[in-house]
Formats: C-alpha cells, sequence, structure tokens
C-alpha cells in the first residue's frame, strides 16, 4: 500500500510542476495554432497550388480494386498533411528566430559598458595599487606619467 501511496504523492508532485503546466499550455496553443495552419494551406495554398499544377491535389485518389466498396488511397490527403507540416515548422522555426533575436537584443541591451578599472600594477614593485596614485605605496616609487 505504501508503495501505491508514493506512485500517486510522485505522480502529484509530477503533474505539479511548472514545467508540465507550461507544457499543457503549449499544447492547447499548439492545438490551435495547427487549426489555423490546416485553414491556410486548405482554403488558399491548396487552391492557389492547384492553379499552377492544374488541380487541387487534396482531393487526388487511386481505388485500390473495383466495386463500391474498394479500399480508396488517398494521396493527395498525405500531400495535403505534409504541407500542412512544413508550413507549421516554418512559422514556428521563424516565431523561434525572431524571439531569439528578440531576447539577444534584450539581453546586449542589459550589458553595461565594462567599468574603468579601479586598480593598476607598480611597474617597479608589481603591486596593486590605485589608479590614481602618483607613488606606489609599497615601494615608494615616484610613478611616471602621472603627477
Amino acid at each position: 500500500m505504501s508503495k501505491k501511496k508514493g506512485f500517486i504523492a510522485e505522480f502529484k508532485k509530477f503533474i505539479t510542476r511548472g514545467n508540465v503546466m507550461d507544457m499543457a499550455v503549449g499544447v492547447i496553443v499548439g492545438g490551435a495554432f495547427t487549426s489555423i495552419v490546416t485553414s491556410l494551406n486548405k482554403d488558399i495554398l491548396t487552391p492557389l497550388l492547384g492553379i499552377f499544377g492544374g488541380t487541387d491535389f487534396s482531393y487526388l485518389t487511386v481505388t485500390l480494386g473495383s466495386g463500391e466498396d474498394a479500399p480508396v488511397l488517398a494521396y493527395g490527403s498525405f500531400i495535403t498533411a505534409v504541407i500542412n507540416f512544413l508550413i507549421t515548422a516554418l512559422v514556428i522555426f521563424c516565431i523561434v528566430k525572431g524571439i531569439n533575436a528578440l531576447g539577444d537584443r534584450l539581453k546586449k541591451k542589459e550589458e553595461a559598458a565594462p567599468e574603468a578599472p579601479k586598480t593598476k600594477k607598480c611597474p617597479y614593485c608589481l603591486s596593486e595599487i590605485a589608479v590614481e596614485a602618483v607613488r606606489c605605496p609599497h615601494c615608494t616609487s615616484h610613478l611616471e606619467g602621472q603627477q
């Protein structure tokens, strides 16, 4: 019984994780997006391609056998599904590429210009000293170029 309880607790922990919720939202949005792309392909692109090819290939079929109950191979629907997939992949690629470019621009804006160095090395004793120093506090040497 404790094995079952552990499984349920583990499943509950899995299901309430943030990334599972994100995935669920992604699936829902993806389903809605798929219907948009399917409509774009079915209602706009396939008829336009039919003009150039002379036919709307979503209705292309081959009857395998004879008679009313002969199986029908609807290869035009398959071609339409492949076009749907390619359009969906292209649109998702463009969206991800745009989001990445936007993220890169925002990241560059967040990166501040590098700070000016606050210390330098004494040329005589190689100790770290303040940039404004005219004399090294360690070896008391007078630093050239500054007065």
